[in-house]
């Protein structure tokens, strides 16, 4: 860790939302964004880290993570939590939103109360942005790699008492709007500031125009556990996919790993939606960044094992995938490198983007005066090669 009140960064190659600016420098003053410019600052600081030529970036943001290093949210320990997002930042992840899966009332509130103590013990790692609730309010037959056990319809007593008692933890709840009371419970999110997520759900156009009405105005991991073209009596109905393409408004998640989304669908994605309702996500499970070729999907305790391999996780029968064992650098590298995006357009789904739906655009998601320094070096491969986070660096191999 290198603290210092004053950091200087010089000789980046700065990446802005529209452009880069070449061997440039960034000055920092208690964690805030001082001075962005293409000449050296004058400035004397009490670091000054040279980014050699390499790339300077706004640090990712990853609004929906379940775990990674060995360790998983579900697991409902602090370790775990710390773990999780130290393990992340050397993959330039600065930000996450720690997320849940589906489960019991009880464990739920076990693991908000976790959050509330990990978030004041997090020193060394990504920062928490608050929880993402992924179910359980979810549709069966899109339950994916979620536990069945645990999927339920939408209880108002029930995710009532677990908003007054999580307080303004929870910042986005994922759920299907089909359901009944489905409707209801994302006006109420609203009316509480959580933003209310389309996810594993079988909704069709009629339901997905609703649901915008009442605050969905995102997809959660778009295509995966969602409809598409479906018949029922003999008639066709556009699904979520097709909704979500037709309403603009609506924003959506992809996990770009090049496995849950191969290069045609991540070229169509940004064809339709651009990189302004487009967010880069790792939905990653404890396997990330670990050597391994079995691991548990959720809790130790009463998690599902599933398998690692082609760079994904799957059920043991591989009739789906698991999560992923993906890492925000990687999710560049596959946009880049395969998707062929422009590199500012991809960080903008990376940073930008993301801080936009979080309602965090002000403080974070940019290289810009006054706000949060939260920022990345990486190289032409995207090798992270420095992690910033509010101004102290937390992870340097320079």
């Amino acid at each position: 860790m290198i603290m210092g009140k004053k950091l200087k960064i010089i000789t980046g190659n700065v990446i802005l939302p529209h452009r880069i600016i070449d061997n440039a420098s960034v000055l920092i003053d208690d964690g805030i964004i001082k001075e962005v410019s293409e000449k050296k600052i004058s400035t004397k600081a009490d670091v000054t880290l040279d980014a050699q030529g390499n790339y300077v970036s706004p640090g990712f943001i990853d609004i929906h993570i379940h775990g990674g290093g060995g360790s998983d949210f579900m697991d409902g320990k602090v370790k775990d939590f710390l773990r999780i997002a130290e393990t992340h930042l050397q993959h330039g992840t600065t930000s996450m939103v720690p997320t849940t899966l589906t489960a019991e009332k009880e464990d739920l509130l076990v693991i908000l109360s976790v959050y509330r103590q990990a978030y004041t013990k997090n020193k060394r790692g990504a920062q928490f942005l608050g929880m993402h609730i992924e179910g359980p309010y979810f549709a069966i037959n899109q339950k994916g790699a979620q536990d069945a056990r645990y999927i339920r319809k939408p209880d108002k007593r029930e995710y009532s008492d677990i908003i007054k008692k999580a307080g303004d933890v929870i910042v986005r709840w994922s759920a299907a709007p089909e359901l009944e009371g489905a409707q209801e419970f994302g006006s109420y999110l609203t009316a509480n500031n959580i933003l209310p997520a389309i996810a594993h759900t079988d909704a069709v156009y009629e339901d997905v125009v609703k649901a915008f009405e009442n605050g969905y105005s995102l997809a959660t991991h778009f295509y995966s556990a969602m409809s598409g073209v479906t018949r029922r009596n003999a008639y066709r109905y556009a699904g979520v996919i097709e909704s979500v393409y037709l309403m603009d408004a609506i924003d959506v998640e992809i996990i770009a790993d090049g496995v849950h989304l191969p290069s045609p669908l991540l070229k169509l994605i940004y064809k339709i939606k651009g990189p302004d309702r487009i967010a880069l996500i790792t939905d990653a499970m404890r396997a990330a960044a670990v050597n391994t070729t079995e691991s548990i999907l959720g809790s130790k305790k009463n998690g599902m094992k599933v398998l690692i391999e082609d760079g994904v996780a799957k059920l043991p029968d591989r009739s789906s995938f698991a999560g992923s064992v993906a890492t925000t650098d990687r999710l560049v590298r596959t946009m880049t490198q395969i998707a062929e995006i422009p590199l500012v357009e991809v960080i903008r789904m990376m940073t930008l983007t993301p801080a936009r739906i979080m309602k965090k655009q002000n403080q974070k998601g940019s290289i810009a005066v006054g706000k949060d320094a939260d920022i990345v070096i990486f190289d032409e491969n995207i090798n992270i090669q420095s992690a910033i986070v509010g101004g102290e660096v937390l992870y340097n191999i320079f």
